[in-house]
């Protein structure tokens, strides 16, 4: 059965003439229903063996939508084109009346448009990131949602969690959510803990509006969506591809620094590989299936395959212990539904930083989780992202806890202030131990950027061993760290904060080092144009990223032009400067000018950009020789 759900403000049809000779006796005249999720429905040939499998699974795909979009009437919609292979008319109405029937009884307002007639309709969509959705419907449940994830979750829900906001004194506070309020602590200094709190006990990931970093994408011509591709794949424009690749040099930078191996590996794997279609069968992750002329291969989500694979094919000593792995995935893939595609902070193809470590025992595993969590500050900061910017959960199983009871309060303490914590009854996923740290966007969303686990099952799974001093075989304990989570998502919030810095009436600027064009000249006139270039020249080889605004238009334009580019600094080049050989300098940051020396200029750059990975300008110098993508 294949439907298409569109969350309306209304929908007004019309039955004007018999389709088939069978159709259903209705009274004509228009009909509206408003604030409806139309369910247009296509029953199949292949739904007439197990009518009633069809008709469960449609309700419950129906209600998840409904109860997403809090819809206030659902209309079934007979709608026979959505198929190539429908299925005969009379076993097509049984199953429509089924479903009617089925969501009647659970007290919903259902109106079924007839059946076996040519209609006339409208329809408003509301045009909300889960307005539009569509599903593809078998006696099984709903295809593209992979084999057994029903299941795997039916069983994540047997888990019974408590939840605790840990202090960094040792303190645990029990909370608990009701009517809306959380009990069980003080969150009047902690606003964006408590936001955090909220989402994850909401369990929603679904976005019903844009997040603004979206706008500022596009209109920064960094970033934007390719209708060419399957949704949750972008095109980046040259200057977004200078940060993303700047975000990926300085990721990979620092976990060489750190001390991890740098690997590469294939995107692709074998589904039927017993290591990795026993992963698979537990874990069911969305991914992208594909048939080669070969075999039946999967596109990865993680580089976890690739490294474990490696790893077993190695030998390892305990004296190689930790061992550290590191690949920055060009790309991961994860076929996230549709509702929860938000620009760049959840995507289908994604740049992950993922290293492992191999560890002797949990002992080891805990000591080296601190150092990648000191690690993962550096690299966080880098990013212009503090403590003050996030927000830290912890899930553990409790088991764990109770024979590690220090390794929690010690991850606090390290993080400084309060934090979330899940405590599992017991253990479902492959790790028993994991910290992430949350970005609380302008909606109130929580995004993970960094992340470590402990894991101990996946040795096992792949035949992990290493040879121990007693010269024994030993499976290991693995580390799953990435050090500042998806560059994609890296770059999500870099754009929210800085929107958040907006509304708060500051100016919102990229950290010098990745920002497109660092300074930006500004010639008075044609005049000045050829001093402008030589200033531009001795920037240049300084490895700063100056350009040269070099168009017709007044001053103030080009000023205004440069802060909407969010451009650093900003230079005034006229009969004044030429005069006193200092140049007007603008601090978009702080919104000062200063009169300044070229070489002044030059110093105060080359101070904030120490240490990080340097680019080219990515397009060119004079800004009347550049493209507009977007706009």
């Amino acid at each position: 059965m294949k439907i298409l759900l569109i969350h309306s403000d209304f929908i007004k049809y019309e039955p004007k003439k018999k389709a088939i000779k069978d159709a259903e006796d209705t009274k004509k005249g228009p009909v509206r229903v408003n604030e409806a999720l139309v369910v247009f429905s296509s029953v199949e040939k292949s739904d007439e063996s197990k009518p009633s499998n069809i008709i469960g699974n449609a309700v419950k795909e129906i209600k998840d939508v409904y109860e997403q979009v809090k819809a206030k009437n659902i209309v079934l919609y007979p709608f026979v084109h959505l198929s190539q292979t429908p299925s005969s008319p009379s076993a097509a109405l049984n199953i429509l009346k089924g479903i009617e029937k089925r969501l009647l009884a659970e007290k919903l307002q259902v109106k079924r448009a007839p059946f076996g007639w040519y209609k006339g309709f409208d329809i408003k969509c509301k045009g909300h990131p889960l307005s539009e959705l569509s599903r593809d419907i078998n006696a099984e449940g709903r295809i593209g949602k992979e084999t057994g994830l029903s299941e795997a979750l039916e069983k994540e829900k047997e888990l019974k969690s408590s939840w605790y906001i840990a202090t960094p004194d040792g303190r645990m506070h029990e909370i608990a959510a009701k009517d809306g309020k959380i009990s069980g602590f003080d969150f009047s200094k902690h606003e964006k803990l408590e936001k955090l709190v909220r989402h994850e006990l909401a369990k929603s990931r679904a976005v019903k509006e844009d997040p603004p970093h979206i706008k500022l994408m596009r209109r920064l011509e960094l970033v934007d969506y390719e209708e060419g591709s399957d949704p949750g794949h972008f095109r980046y424009y040259p200057k977004g591809k200078m940060i993303k690749s700047l975000l990926e040099e300085w990721v990979t930078l620092k976990m060489l620094e750190y001390g991890a191996m740098e690997v590469e590996t294939p995107i692709m794997y074998d589904s039927e590989h017993p290591a990795l279609k026993d992963y698979l069968n537990r874990f069911p992750a969305r991914q992208y299936n594909i048939q080669t002329p070969n075999k039946k291969v999967f596109l990865r989500f993680s580089a976890c395959f690739g490294q474990f694979l490696m790893t077993h094919d190695s030998s390892i000593s305990y004296k190689n212990l930790p061992m550290r792995l590191y690949e920055l995935t060009r790309y991961s893939f994860r076929v996230e539904q549709r509702g929860e595609l938000a620009g760049l902070r959840r995507l289908r193809a994604f740049t992950m930083p993922d290293c492992h470590a191999i560890c002797s025992d949990v002992k080891q595993a805990k000591q080296e989780m601190m150092t990648r969590f000191d690690v993962s500050q550096r690299v966080q900061r880098g990013f212009g992202l503090t403590s003050d910017d996030l927000e830290l959960s912890v899930r553990l199983v409790a088991d764990f806890g109770k024979e590690n009871p220090e390794h929690l309060p010690a991850i606090v303490r390290k993080w400084g202030k309060p934090a979330l914590v899940e405590v599992w009854d017991k253990r479902f996923f492959y790790f028993v131990f994991k910290h992430e740290w949350n970005f609380i966007d302008a909606l109130d969303k929580a995004a993970c950027l960094t992340t470590d686990q402990i894991d101990v099952e996946n040795a096992e799974r792949y035949g992990i061993l290493f040879t121990d001093k007693d010269n024994k075989r030993k499976r290991p304990v693995i580390l799953h760290l990435s050090p500042s989570g998806s560059i994609e998502r890296v770059m999500y919030s870099v754009l929210e904060k800085a929107h958040m810095q907006q509304a708060g009436g500051k100016n919102p600027v990229f950290p010098l080092w990745l920002a497109p064009t660092q300074i930006r000249l500004c010639p008075v006139s044609d005049r000045f144009l050829p001093s402008a270039v030589k200033v531009a020249e001795q920037l240049e080889k300084e490895g700063i990223r100056v350009d040269i605004d070099d168009r017709v238009e007044s001053i103030g334009k080009k000023i205004r032009d440069a802060e909407t580019e969010w451009v650093n600094l900003i230079v005034v080049m006229g009969e004044k400067e030429k005069k006193s050989g200092k140049l007007a300098v603008r601090f978009r940051e702080t919104g000062k000018v200063k009169a300044m020396k070229a070489a002044e200029i030059t110093n105060i750059i080359k101070k904030a950009i120490k240490g990080y990975p340097n680019r080219p300008l990515p397009l060119p110098k004079l800004l009347s020789k550049r493209v507009v993508f977007f706009g």
